[in-house]
């Protein structure tokens, strides 16, 4: 064996048997792969298979058909379109990504890019977008477009180093806290659906039982499929009513079908005031981008051990991917909104393993799950559902949350960024709570002293003052009409 060979992941690879416990072994494996950007990474070669990649692969499988679900019902309810189209396109995303992106990309190409998931926080405003004359492929097109700015840039990784603890772990804590509250609420809402209030109550505790447990045998991993498990054969057991709807079969691939005059989203193509229409919006969503993708890297970062900088996920590098991603899809037929795949990312990096093995296992369920049918319904299933987000990305943010805050003045700026974003939302909150903490009026301010006028307020001030001329005129601060409805009323 020549230097090349024993410099390279095969060549210092270890078997399991060299190490005294199992984490010892995922750390050693995470500390020896130098992943390749933009270039072929190969099975077995630079990076292996373990039975932990299966943990994010279930997880992100069942996140996505929620969450890519809950954007094209979102569209198709504000144009009256039917749930069987809904299910059908929802199909078609789940083949898109995972054939063109979530293999290909971050299995093979660049596995320091995270998958390129759904942008649950735009899914609020969508009702928006419809009423202003938006497209759904003009809005993915210009979110593309955008993004693959930001990416090439390096803006994203800019705005993530101007970024503090403070901030990043206050961030995590808001959209924890939120997450955690909102399925909670959605499960008991489900359950009082059909006179069962306290199986909401059941599944919930024995929830709480069962991570404490796998907590304190440190096998904290393993929540997202033994939690789903739990919560199905309890909701079964007490008489949930659950049927399987979505037979086997294989979605329309044509993209002439789902852009036709008269056949699936029945719109035809954009036209120019259709891009102008979701311009706003789609400035919007790439700058959500920002803090959602540091929270990612951050958690990996939390939960990895030392020397593993090289399997991080790159921020920019997951926006290009994301933004091709979305182009892409759009083109095809989708109505997916891309962003980082936190359902994968936040079960990958507690289960301590790189990205490229779970990508490819993620692409593989998610062709089962789409040409299948039967388990789209039950990973939509709502105690299903509820659980595995808890467990797998909320309950893990509020811990790595309360890591990020526990050192020095960090608990100020967290302070602040949860105050701000309950009274708008999580972009404001970051975007003001980056300003005032840059400027040293909270948090550390010698941090503040370090990183010159560029970093002090120029890019934070300018950042925020676009950000809220955005959100101003799309009418997400509360009390405030919306200036794009002022103006036009004006006319």
């Amino acid at each position: 064996m020549n230097d090349a060979q024993k410099s390279s992941y095969q060549g210092r690879r270890k078997p399991r048997a060299a190490f005294a416990t199992r984490a010892e072994y995922l750390d050693h494996e995470l500390q020896i792969m130098e992943p390749k950007r933009w270039r072929p990474n190969l099975p077995f070669r630079d990076f292996g298979f373990e039975i932990e990649d299966w943990v994010p692969a279930m997880a992100a499988t069942i996140g996505k058909i929620v969450m890519v679900a809950a954007i094209v019902a979102a569209f198709a309810s504000q144009m009256g379109l039917s749930d069987a189209f809904v299910i059908e396109n929802v199909r078609y995303e789940l083949l898109i990504a995972a054939v063109l992106f979530v293999v290909l990309i971050s299995g093979f190409l660049n596995p320091n890019a995270n998958l390129a998931g759904t942008h649950g926080p735009l899914i609020p405003l969508i009702p928006l977008i419809v009423a202003s004359g938006g497209h759904p492929m003009a809005l993915g097109l210009l979110i593309g477009v955008f993004g693959f700015i930001l990416g090439i840039t390096k803006g994203g990784s800019l705005l993530a180093k101007l970024t503090s603890n403070g901030v990043c772990g206050g961030l995590l804590l808001y959209l924890g806290f939120i997450g955690v509250t909102g399925q909670i609420k959605a499960l008991f809402a489900w359950a009082e659906g059909f006179d069962m209030a306290y199986l909401a109550f059941i599944v919930i505790i024995s929830t709480i039982v069962m991570y404490a447990y796998l907590e304190h045998i440190q096998m904290r991993w393993l929540a997202v499929p033994l939690g789903s498990v739990l919560a199905a054969g309890i909701a079964f057991a007490l008489g949930a009513p659950f049927e399987f709807t979505t037979e086997p079969g294989i979605p329309n691939m044509n993209p002439a079908y789902w852009w036709g005059e008269d056949t699936g989203w029945q719109l035809g193509l954009p036209e120019l005031h259709h891009f102008i229409a979701v311009a706003p919006f789609a400035i919007l969503a790439v700058a959500m981008w920002s803090p959602d993708f540091l929270g990612h890297r951050v958690f990996q970062q939390i939960n990895y051990p030392p020397k593993t900088e090289k399997v991080l996920m790159d921020i920019d590098d997951t926006m290009v991917a994301a933004s091709a991603r979305q182009v892409t899809g759009s083109l095809l037929g989708g109505g997916n909104i891309a962003s980082s795949w936190g359902t994968y990312i936040v079960p990958a990096a507690i289960a301590r393993r790189p990205i490229a093995g779970g990508a490819i296992l993620t692409g593989l369920l998610c062709v089962v799950a789409a040409i299948w049918g039967y388990p789209m319904d039950l990973a939509i299933w709502r105690p299903v559902l509820s659980v595995a987000l808890i467990v797998g990305v909320y309950l893990p943010l509020l811990e790595a949350g309360m890591q990020m805050t526990r050192e020095g003045k960090t608990t100020q700026s967290a302070a602040v960024v949860i105050f701000s974003s309950a009274l708008v939302n999580p972009v404001f909150g970051w975007s003001l709570t980056v300003l005032l903490d840059n400027l040293g009026l909270i948090g550390c301010k010698e941090r503040g002293k370090e990183l010159g006028h560029v970093g002090r307020w120029v890019v934070p001030g300018i950042m925020f003052v676009i950000l809220c001329s955005l959100m101003a005129a799309i009418g997400m601060f509360p009390g405030i009409p919306a200036l794009m409805e002022s103006f036009r009323g004006l006319q």
